[in-house]
């Protein structure tokens, strides 16, 4: 990794107003590097810069906006050890799932790219004709969280380019290198001022939401931090895409083959050490397989290997930061006290870095912190259901709704339990698979908006209708 980042504002690297901040490796606690700490005036500066490279861009062609994002997209392939070894120092991720992360940016990316703006005809009569058309909004601002730094940013970025937008971005101060890095890359290709970042601690996110010049946010993260956001844009009717959080409930059927989804469900509440927005977070099991899958959830989360994501073999790395490790330690350990059951896991792995084994909890029920929060973490509640109306009304009795699962042989059945969920998608014998062409979003407090797909890409646009008279 460099010895040094700058921030990029106007194709121009600068250093921070005020000076630097630490960011930790949380594989060992120890300073990785210091970041450049922008101030309130170089939030300014960068959306002028936006706005000046907006006055061009939006007259950019389709065909040039798709090479610019393929050029974007082999700058990634180029770099992506370099990428991938970043994520792991400042994220703690297992290297091959880093490079798993980067793998998914360039296809995302190139994605994009692909995408076509539609114009759609309204009408074409002897008297009119009424083309819908769609323009970029102008400048986009993103705010991204600490859990998937790459991936994530390109999701917001890469549609707000497509479309004609040009963007200041804004890491999470836990995890702000791969980004930084990720938009040198980009100067390399697209025209001054058209992607520009920003870095740095408290108030920096607030600035860019309260910017007249920002004409839309886009922001992965916590509820209260969205609900903050969405009072602050009011202002100048900032357009909003939140993507906020999610306690993801999966049923699992009493007609299960549980010996062939046990790796799947397994995987899909602890993929990136359970820190995903739509991992799956409380799973719901009939009387008749609870005992046996909780033994096969447990035999799975003892087989991984937990230490430094650049060590070899190692499947299972650090949470992220100090604040979530205390958080999922102190929800398990609640739930012990409430009798709960720690089947697997439930402690700190050695003395330093912030390492918690993968955690299997059993006899727990609705009400207790571990199910009714999201831990965000690498602790997993299985909670034991008799009758599958009552897992439904259980599942939905949660104030968030991004993701929700069904486990079960009878495709036609899960199909018939899944359409049940309050949540913008429900996966059948899947749970946290995102793809590109395929629109993503919350209900409840999970959020506002779509991502992904025609439908994501059409949220940095704004419709234009053009009504022609023939008469």
């Amino acid at each position: 990794m460099k010895d040094q980042f700058s921030l990029i504002i106007g194709g121009q690297a600068l250093a921070g107003d005020r000076g630097t901040f630490k960011v930790l490796n949380p594989a060992t606690e120890e300073v990785l590097a210091e970041c450049p700490f922008a101030s309130p005036e170089q939030v300014d500066q960068a959306v002028k810069a936006a706005e000046e490279a907006f006055k061009s861009w939006q007259y950019s062609s389709d065909d040039e906006r798709t090479a610019a994002l393929n050029a974007i997209a082999d700058k990634f392939e180029a770099h992506a050890e370099e990428l991938a070894e970043i994520i792991t120092l400042e994220q703690g991720k297992p290297l091959d799932l880093a490079r798993f992360e980067v793998g998914g940016a360039v296809a995302w990316t190139r994605y994009t790219a692909s995408l076509e703006i539609p114009v759609e005809v309204i009408e074409d009569s002897d008297v009119r004709r009424a083309e819908l058309h769609r323009k970029p909004l102008g400048v986009v601002g993103s705010i991204t969280p600490w859990n998937w730094p790459l991936m994530i940013a390109i999701w917001h970025v890469m549609p707000a380019i497509r479309t004609g937008n040009t963007v200041v971005v804004k890491p999470s101060s836990m995890t702000p290198f791969n980004t930084l890095r990720m938009v040198e890359l980009m100067n390399e290709v697209l025209p001054a001022g058209v992607i520009n970042i920003v870095t740095g601690e408290g108030g920096i996110g607030s600035s860019m939401v309260k910017h007249e010049g920002i004409r839309k946010i886009v922001f992965t993260g916590s509820t209260p931090t969205g609900q903050n956001i969405m009072r602050n844009a009011a202002d100048n009717l900032k357009r909003l895409t939140l993507e906020l959080g999610g306690n993801d409930a999966g049923i699992v059927l009493p007609d299960a083959d549980i010996d062939k989804l046990a790796p799947a469900i397994f995987q899909s509440a602890f993929i990136n050490m359970g820190q995903t927005c739509a991992a799956l977070k409380r799973l719901y099991v009939h009387d008749s397989q609870y005992d046996a899958l909780v033994d096969k959830l447990a035999e799975l989360a003892r087989a991984q290997k937990v230490g430094p994501g650049l060590d070899a073999g190692v499947t299972f790395g650090p949470v992220q930061n100090r604040d979530q490790f205390e958080l999922v330690e102190a929800l398990v350990e609640d739930a012990r006290r409430n009798g709960a059951r720690i089947v697997a896991g439930g402690e700190r792995v050695g003395d330093r870095g912030y390492f918690y084994a993968p955690t299997i909890v059993a006899d727990i029920t609705d009400g207790t912190r571990l199910v009714d929060e999201e831990q965000f973490g690498p602790a997993l509640p299985v909670i034991r259901y008799s009758d599958v109306e009552d897992a439904i009304r259980r599942a939905n009795d949660n104030p968030n709704g991004l993701g929700g699962s069904v486990w079960g042989s009878d495709i036609e059945q899960a199909k018939q339990v899944a359409s049940r969920l309050e949540s913008g998608t429900a996966w059948i014998n899947n749970h946290a698979e995102v793809l590109p062409h395929c629109p993503f979003g919350g209900c409840k407090m999970s959020g506002i908006g779509t991502e992904f797909g025609l439908d994501g890409l059409l949220e940095y646009t704004q419709s234009q209708l053009l009504n022609i008279s023939k008469g």
